[in-house]
Formats: C-alpha cells, structure tokens, sequence
C-alpha cells in the first residue's frame, strides 16, 4: 500500500474514533480501526465482530474463490449433507437432508429433506430446490462445481421432501459434495452465463442457512444477520461481522482492546502475547490446507500466448528446484513455527485412521533441502551456466522467471523472500514481486482473443479442501484448466485416477488410489507443497463464551470450518439477558472498557499516523 493510502486511512480513522465517542462510546469501536468507513449502528443488538485480512473475492458462489467467500456461503446457504464438527462425519440433520440411502450398487442415492426449512425471504424450501440447484449445475456444466458430478445422470424431486440421484457409476463422494443448495424462485432467472461471469449476487442474499448477508462493503465488512426461523434453532447472537484489515498487526491490537470477539490469521508473532492477555487465548489451528509454490506448467503448442518460461513445462526441471527449498527454515522463519512442512496434496494427521489419505514419499525418494543437488539436477537436464556469469540458460538463454507472492498473506511474502535467495543459489535469476490476489488470479486466468494466455510463471498461494479429497485432487485435473487449475498442469494418468476413486465404494482401494494420484504429483511437481498450514485464531473466551473447536479440538473455531460456533457463540451471561437485548451489566463493562481503551486509541493513531508520513 502507497503510503499517500496509508495517510487517507489514518485520517479516516481518527475521524470514525471521534465519531464513536461523541456518539456516546457505542459497542462497536473496534471498527473504527478495522475499516475506513463506519460500520451500522448496534444499539440493542449482541453483535459479534471478528477479524480478517482476506476479503471475499465474491459473493456468487459461481464465482468466487477465496476462503472468505466460501464462509459467507457456509453461514448464508445449506449444504445437502452437513458435517460434525466433533469428528467431520457425515451426520444426518446437519444439512437439509434427515436421512439417506444407497443402493447396493452405489449408483442410486435417496435422500429425505427436512419439511421445515424456509427461505430467508419467507418462501419454503423443498426438495424441488434441491434438485433445481444440482440440475442447474449439471446440466449448464457450471465450472467451479462440475467434479463433483462425475457419473450423476439425473436428479429428481419425486415429492417435497425426497430428492432421487441416479448414477452411471457407484458414487462414493456423494455425501462429501459441497454445493450450496439455491432457490429455484431466484436462481432460475439468471442465465448460466451471467451466473458465471457477472452476476453479484448482491445482499441481502436469500439462503436458508442460520444468517443472512445483508451489506458487504468492499474491502471493508461484511455484516450479516441472524436468521431467526432457522430450523435447527435461531443463533445466540443477532449479527456477525466480518471486518477486513490491511494490517494484521491494527488487527492484534483491536483484539486486545475488545473491538473483536475473535480473528484469523494473526500474525505468528503476536500469538503468545496475545494468549498472555487474561480474556484471550490463541490457537494453533489444524487445517486441511496447504501453501504451495506453484508453476506454469502450459504446454505452449496447446497454449501459445502463455507467457510462462518453457523449461517449467520440464518435469526435470521442476524437480531440480524441489531440492532448492528448505521448508524447515520457511517454518522457522515464514510461519513462525506454526505450521508443518508439507510434502503431498493430502493433510496428514487429519483424516480419520481408516481413512489416512495422506502418502508420504519413502526416504528413497523424498526431497531434502540440498543446493548442489539443485545444481547438478539442473546440469543433468540441460540447463548449463556455460559462460560462467552465475545465471543458467535455456537455448543459449539466461533464464528468468518471474516469481509472486501475496499482498494480503505476509507469510507468502516470507517463503517469497527465502525462496528467491535459494533459487538464485544455484543460478536462476528471479524476478520477484508482491502482488494482490485479484492481480494474481488475472494473471493465472488471463484471456487474451478469446485464448487461453496464462501471464505468469511462479507464485505462492494455499488451498484449503473439503473433509472428502475429492475436491482437492481435482484442482490439478485436465479438466479443471481454466477452471480451478492454477498450473495448467496435464497428466493421463492422474485425471483417469481421478475419476475411478470417485467411484470407488471400498474404502481402501479408494485409499489407494489416491496415494497413487499423490505420488504423480510429487513426481510431476507442479507444485512443490510448502507447509500444511494451521489457522492462527485468537478468541476472547474470557467475556464470550460457545467456541466450538472443530476436528477433536484440534481445528478452527470459526474460519473455514462449520456453523456450530456462529450458533452456540455469545457473551458470557447472556443468557441472564432479557429477550430485548444483551445483559445490563455487560453494556456497562463494555462502555468502560471502551472509555479506557480511547486514550489508548488516540495515542496508537497519532503514531500510526507519523509513520505513515515517513514511509510515504
């Protein structure tokens, strides 16, 4: 950020704190410092402010990608089959179906839909929905959900409460599929085109799931709003918000202040000091993600206007570099210690035990931190520094490859930084920038005359995935080129795995199978996998109290995880409260911890303010 931005934010800032305590010290000071603009008024309401630095992409699930949109999503609609949280077992009466059947031949699923949802707009909800959402998907072909319908041949609503699915093939992620089921009253008059490229999807949303989007200020929040007809019971709370911050640091600190009830990714650096804090404890997260560095894999002659360096097409070559990365000291250096290294697609330690999708690379073939292995790997594929000026070529010609990292992710910048170095130890001359995802994803996704022309050729992101592999394993098909793919990464092999252990009902061979397509991967190498990441969270558990732990009390209270926290959540006492609002005694504590916190805030905005003039 330019630091004429930074000199714009600050003065806003200083005008939203002094608006917030002329107005009498309202509960939501804290977004003064999370934002530019002042959030809504919340007289009454028991609201509960959390943290983030990654802004949805999107509110269209057609459209988006980021892990801040699919938890907008997560809250707003339902899922078919949900999950719990405890264990992440598949679980009857989590998601709109109560009870379901598989044929013994696996092809024909029969699920029963609970018959009292509603939608957030007052209509019901049938199994005719349900069904309208998987047929719109299936037979428009939708791209960000087309794996997950391998081998569904049609979907039927016989009644209001039953939904049919018959398969050509046994289907063994049908309860692991995450599609948010739509209105049809809605959905049913947006084209698939605009559904894909330009529909927003605009607040308030109409779901059916426990709240309702009904603002989202780019950039700076989302506020959603408690659905208190939702079937499973009304949430505790009467709104959430989503604050958005460009500082993970200003986020630190407005937790410590109690302007937030709880963040995601804080910074590794303040997770201990903010633990010390006596309402806060922070968490290490478990999660079913991971960072990649990834490569632009295109094959030119299929994809002439990509502009990735040609010797990334090389597996060779790929590999050379994979023992050009120490991911021990970019868990020491770039994530704080708060990760794991990572070496395959699949999270260990995750998955249940009869369920360990995870492979992991025999010693024989494992890659290990080692530079004049790099080297000599690259010597042996036909990349020479034959003149000897420290930079290898490629037909003559010095190779020079273009390397992003996040803005919004100051880890990615870390392993950025470390990388480079390394990269150009063994004589590769890297170019390397910070960039924001927006710019990336259009970089990875560039269209140019109707073709594909992929603009980049290294980068460093993170997936998170679904309790089922399914999902992630078909990021890196053939299928998913310009959809999900951000290699543009193609093997045979790989994609006709992918589609067998879709229909592959025993459990083990299924296992198998994916360790298989985990292998090719780490082979192949169009990415070399950096860190299973853990979510650093930090609640006030002191003043709230329903945090619900998911994975065995290993994962997530909140980000990327389930509702059950978003349901349970809220202040400590509450439930002493009158039906109006929250208890008498809490609006005092907050009011006197906000006038104490003023002096506090007037003094971090003056010095945040100086610095921004000296980085302008």
């Amino acid at each position: 950020m330019s630091g004429k931005a930074k000199t714009r934010r600050i003065r806003a800032l200083v005008a939203a704190a002094a608006a917030v305590l002329a107005a009498g010290l309202l509960w939501g000071i804290g977004s003064a410092l999370a934002a530019s603009e002042s959030l809504p008024p919340e007289e009454g309401k028991v609201v509960l402010h959390l943290g983030w630095t990654n802004d949805p992409d999107s509110l269209n699930p057609f459209m988006g990608y980021e892990a801040s949109s699919y938890e907008v999503w997560t809250l707003n609609y339902e899922l078919l089959v949900g999950f719990r949280a405890s264990d992440m077992a598949n679980v009857p009466g989590l998601g709109l179906a109560t009870d379901w059947q598989a044929s013994d031949d696996g092809k024909t699923w029969t699920f029963t839909i609970t018959d009292k949802s509603k939608w957030q707009d007052g209509k019901p909800l049938t199994a005719c929905d349900v069904a309208f959402t998987y047929n719109y998907c299936l037979k428009n072909k939708m791209e960000l959900f087309i794996d997950y319908l391998r081998f569904i041949d049609s979907v039927e609503a016989p009644n209001d409460t039953t939904v049919v699915f018959k398969c050509s093939k046994a289907k063994a992620n049908m309860l692991g599929l995450w599609i948010p089921i739509l209105p049809e009253h809605i959905w049913s008059k947006v084209t698939p085109e605009d559904a894909e490229a330009s529909f927003k999807n605009a607040p308030p949303i109409v779901g059916s799931g426990p709240f309702q989007t009904v603002e989202w200020k780019r950039g700076v929040y989302v506020r959603m709003v408690a659905n208190k007809d939702y079937w499973r019971g009304a949430p505790k709370i009467d709104e959430v918000i989503f604050e958005t911050y460009q500082n993970p640091d200003t986020m630190a600190q407005d937790l410590r202040s109690g302007a937030l009830e709880s963040a995601w990714n804080i910074p590794a650096a303040q997770v201990d000091a903010l633990d010390a804090k006596p309402d806060l404890e922070s968490i290490r997260a478990v999660t079913r993600g991971f960072d990649e560095l990834g490569m632009n894999c295109a094959d030119q002659k299929k994809y002439p206007k990509s502009t990735g360096h040609p010797a990334l097409t090389d597996p060779a070559f790929r590999q050379a570099l994979q023992w050009a990365v120490d991911k021990d000291k970019l868990i020491e250096i770039a994530y704080g210690g708060n990760s794991s290294p990572a070496d395959t697609l699949i999270q260990r330690d995750y998955y249940a035990a009869d369920a360990d999708y995870h492979w992991t690379p025999p010693a024989e073939q494992a890659y290990t931190f080692d530079l004049e292995k790099a080297r000599q790997s690259l010597d042996d594929a036909g990349y020479p520094d034959s003149d000897g000026d420290g930079i290898r070529e490629y037909r003559g010609e010095p190779i020079t490859l273009r390397l992003y990292s996040r803005s919004e992710s100051p880890v990615s910048q870390g392993c950025g930084r470390l990388i480079t170095g390394w990269f150009r130890e063994i004589g590769l001359d890297i170019d390397y920038q910070v960039i924001d995802d927006n710019a990336l994803d259009g970089l990875q996704f560039r269209e140019e005359g109707g073709e594909y022309a992929p603009d980049f050729d290294m980068f460093i992101w993170g997936w998170y995935g679904d309790v089922d592999p399914n999902y992630i394993l078909s990021v890196l098909t053939t299928s998913a080129v310009r959809g999900w793919s951000d290699t543009v990464w193609s093997n045979e092999e790989y994609d006709k795995l992918f589609l067998k252990q879709q229909t592959t009902m025993d459990l083990q061979k299924r296992v198998d199978i994916v360790h298989r397509m985990e292998q090719i991967v780490y082979e192949e190498s169009p990415y070399i996998l950096l860190a299973y990441t853990k979510d650093l969270e930090c609640a006030n558990k002191g003043k709230w109290s329903g945090w619900v732990r998911a994975n065995e009390g290993e994962g997530a209270w909140w980000y990327n995880t389930l509702p059950d926290t978003y349901m349970a959540v809220a202040p400590t006492g509450a439930e002493e409260a009158s039906d109006g609002g929250p208890a008498t005694g809490l609006i005092v504590a907050i009011v006197a911890a906000v006038a104490a916190a003023a002096i506090v805030v007037v003094v971090l905005l003056r010095r945040r303010g100086g610095r921004a003039e000296i980085e302008g």
